[in-house]
């Protein structure tokens, strides 16, 4: 246990300081983006806008908080997307057939939960590379959804539980968004307060010394990949529910938007260093640019371009921060 200590806290603590101003930075750039944008387009803080940014930002930012949890070990999910997509489907097919909405939703988690399982086990035990792991699941997937059905699943049970997931609210706030906080905060105190959150940074700095501490590692990346795969099936069936509908395309370039949102908050693609704050930060100034690309009148093929950029950039201030660890 002395040599997982030894190896980890110094890099925890150099790392805390770096996350502390990329997420004051990301604060700032949040604060200036928020405010061009009531300049050039006064209708950005009208009430209907805010509540569709904050639709749009729970999706993400439920499966962007165990996406954090997973590249944190330092492994990543790119199959995300395609699974999203054929969550909505089978969730709905399953309402339609049961007229259930506690099915839909145990069928939709199974599926995702079971994906997650199989990307694990690819990673764990036959020791593919996570990227090209879940690169082989994204396709099986994108592929496996248009066998399961050719066309987007409609809603033939007008099950109004199921319009709420989506579209209800609890007082002012909507459910969504309600849904995506408390996943939040389970994740935050995963990472911040248990004993589970240490152990997942520590295997993301130093997998060896874990390992030599008595501690699986295997388990613990397993543990990481299930969690992204069940945000994966309940953000899913709130897609489906809020395009009414199970939409065989609905996930493409989902996977882009929120692992931009989590290197933009600052979690180290080599593992060891992250947090859900930053993740929530990275979320935020994300989706408020989408909005921005709307409202504003441009091309709206800009939000595929965002991502990208984005994802370059913040991994080449990685990399910067990794070479001041080393230093």
């Amino acid at each position: 246990m002395s040599e997982l200590t030894q190896s980890s806290a110094p890099r925890r603590f150099i790392g805390g300081q770096l996350l502390g101003s990329s997420q004051l930075v990301l604060g700032v750039i949040l604060a200036v983006l928020c405010i061009a944008m009531s300049i050039a387009a006064p209708q950005f803080y009208s009430e209907a806008n805010i509540i569709a940014i904050l639709r749009q930002c729970a999706l993400v930012l439920i499966v962007a908080s165990g996406m954090t949890m997973l590249i944190v070990t330092a492994e990543v999910d790119l199959s995300v997307g395609a699974s999203l997509a054929f969550v909505g489907c089978i969730g709905m097919a399953v309402l339609n057939s049961t007229h259930s909405l506690t099915l839909g939703l145990l069928a939709a988690l199974a599926f995702s939960g079971a994906v997650g399982l199989f990307n694990g086990l690819v990673v764990t035990m036959l020791k593919v590379n996570s990227l090209i792991a879940t690169i082989g699941t994204m396709m099986m997937l994108q592929g496996g959804v248009y066998l399961f059905t050719r066309e987007a699943v409609q809603n033939h049970h007008r099950l109004a539980g199921f319009t709420e997931l989506g579209a209800g609210y609890i007082g002012a706030i909507p459910l969504p968004v309600v849904v995506a906080a408390v996943i939040f905060a389970l994740a935050a105190a995963t990472l911040r307060f248990t004993t589970l959150g240490r152990y997942l940074y520590a295997v993301g700095a130093n997998e060896r010394a874990v390992r030599l501490s008595g501690v699986r590692s295997q388990r613990l990346k397993l543990f990481a990949f299930v969690v992204t795969g069940l945000c994966v099936g309940i953000a899913g069936m709130i897609l489906s529910s809020l395009m009414n509908a199970g939409q065989p395309t609905a996930g493409r370039g989902f996977e882009l938007t929120v692992i931009a949102a989590v290197i933009l908050g600052g979690t180290s693609l080599l593992g060891g260093r992250g947090s859900l704050l930053g993740t929530l930060l990275g979320v935020l100034v994300l989706k408020v640019i989408d909005n921005g690309i709307i409202i504003l009148g441009w091309n709206q093929d800009l939000q595929m371009v965002v991502p990208g950029i984005v994802i370059i950039l913040a991994s080449y201030l990685d990399i910067v921060r990794n070479r001041t660890n080393v230093g």
